[in-house]
């Protein structure tokens, strides 16, 4: 079997990462966590998860209900490292939901119109209109991370971008609609072995791209992007919430249950819901770099 990029995965895990990385990844067993201080030394089991899933999901659709009835708009900003499990929690976020009302918005690179236009013009089409519920898979943040990390926008075009967004989403929520950013951290053991899982398996490859390739390089730059990035756009009005995302199974269910607690629907079922794990949810204060492997044993 051909791998994707040439093996270029393997072949940093081989040769580039971190010896302790290596190390602590080759010794893990299946169900262990690998990110440092993370509070639980396995993955939730699958009956618990699925279990508050249920319930949980039972509240999303009567959140749908409530936003169809009252018109209300909600934006829900999904950001973090690349394999932090963005793409799985939104998954099971709109598993119940009516497409019609749930929509999901992962926009390519801007066209050649687009690159000259302000830069989160091509973002308001996509905003939520009466009664929909929108799930930006990686959003405006992009300016923020990556395409600084990579060179694709300039410091001046970066400056400007931390000027204008919080501005930018003290307007939408001026105007009515609810918006909710989450920021789903992982360290960097575990986003390479998820990277190498992704690299073995077939039915994965399509989640490899060039970007996650060279960006396993990138780490400490992706750190510090990420810290100023929260740093400067934690807002009163459009606050972030960190997800530490080393297990899925307690990620999706925090990335819900945030948004599930931020939106005023009727109905609502707090028992269902849960308590916030403030070892696995909170503000920019709970993110860490994650760059060092596990001391679980």
């Amino acid at each position: 079997m051909s791998l994707p990029f040439d093996g270029a995965i393997s072949a940093f895990f081989q040769t580039g990462a971190p010896t302790q990385i290596r190390d602590a990844i080759r010794r893990v067993e299946k169900d262990d966590i690998l990110a440092t201080d993370f509070p639980y030394p396995e993955r939730m089991g699958r009956k618990a998860y699925e279990a508050r899933l249920d319930l949980m999901q039972i509240e999303l659709v009567k959140m749908q209900a409530w936003a169809k009835t009252t018109g209300a708009r909600i934006a829900i900003i999904f950001e973090g490292r690349d394999a932090a499990g963005k793409g799985g929690t939104i998954k099971r976020f709109r598993e119940n939901l009516n497409p019609r009302g749930a929509r999901v918005v992962a926009l390519p690179k801007p066209s050649d119109t687009e690159a000259t236009q302000w830069y989160f013009q091509r973002y308001i089409a996509h905003l939520p209109a009466a009664g929909e519920i929108v799930c930006f898979d990686r959003s405006w943040y992009n300016r923020g991370v990556v395409e600084h990390v990579f060179g694709f926008c300039t410091p001046p075009e970066r400056a400007l971008f931390f000027d204008q967004a919080p501005a930018f989403e003290h307007m939408l929520v001026q105007d009515g609609i609810i918006v909710i950013k989450l920021w789903l951290n992982v360290g960097r053991a575990e986003q390479l072995r998820r990277f190498l899982d992704r690299e073995s398996d077939p039915l994965k490859h399509w989640k490899l791209s060039w970007i996650d390739v060279e960006g396993v390089k990138k780490w400490d730059a992706y750190s510090d992007a990420i810290a100023e990035t929260l740093a400067r756009t934690h807002s009163p009005h459009a606050p972030w919430t960190i997800v530490r995302a080393d297990d899925k199974r307690r990620a999706r269910l925090a990335a819900i249950r945030r948004v599930l607690s931020a939106v005023p629907y009727d109905n609502k079922d707090t028992h269902a819901i849960g308590p916030f794990d403030n070892g696995i949810t909170g503000g920019p204060e709970l993110w860490s770099d994650g760059a060092a492997p596990s001391a679980h044993e």
